[in-house]
């Protein structure tokens, strides 16, 4: 009994790892072992999976499939699946972020690739632009793009990590649409005299 409850829960667990990927035209997938890179019209990409499952490709399908059951195999079935369809979708769409400058004199500008920050301090922020980004700047947006999800997210952070919001005016670097906590300022004393 205890042990069909540790099948069902297997099967139950994952609803993220049974959906299956389906390959757009122009994407081509090679699996050599654990390693599975995906090259498409942007770039290419490579990643390695856990030796816990196997890629199963039938006509432009691709399913993850459960070698054994292990206590991580649920966590690491649903992880596994989603990181194989970024990848896909990144070499198909790509992946951007967009941030947005705000504050009286702070001003982003291109210098080459890299990024150039005025945040009101002595000296100018610079932000390395990696290999597969690519950074615009239009007035106080900034726009992070590239095919890797993770990377362009992590570049994003560090980018907002210049200059956080503060929470008074809100000045400084957050993403678009985020919404930041105001608090309200101190207020000044009326005498009565």
């Amino acid at each position: 009994m205890h042990f069909v409850l540790c099948i069902l829960t297997f099967y139950i667990m994952s609803r993220i790892g049974k959906k299956t990927i389906l390959i757009p035209d122009g994407v081509t997938l090679s699996i050599d072992g654990s390693e599975i890179k995906v090259k498409g019209p942007k770039g290419e990409l490579m990643i390695t999976i856990s030796s816990l499952f196997k890629i199963d490709i039938k006509d432009k399908e691709l399913n993850v499939i459960p070698r054994k059951q292990t206590r991580q195999t649920p966590a690491l079935w649903g992880t596994t699946r989603a990181l194989i369809a970024n990848l896909i979708n990144g070499v198909v769409a790509g992946y951007e972020k967009k941030l947005e400058l705000e504050g009286v004199g702070y001003a982003a500008s291109l210098d080459g690739k890299d990024l150039v920050f005025k945040l009101g301090l002595s000296h100018l922020v610079r932000v390395k632009c990696p290999e597969s980004v690519q950074f615009n700047v239009e007035k106080n947006l900034i726009t992070v793009s590239g095919i890797d999800k993770q990377l362009v997210g992590q570049i994003a952070a560090v980018i907002r990590s210049k200059k956080k919001p503060e929470p008074y005016k809100g000045k400084g670097i957050h993403y678009l649409g985020e919404v930041i906590k105001r608090k309200a300022g101190k207020k000044v004393a009326g005498s009565t005299a």
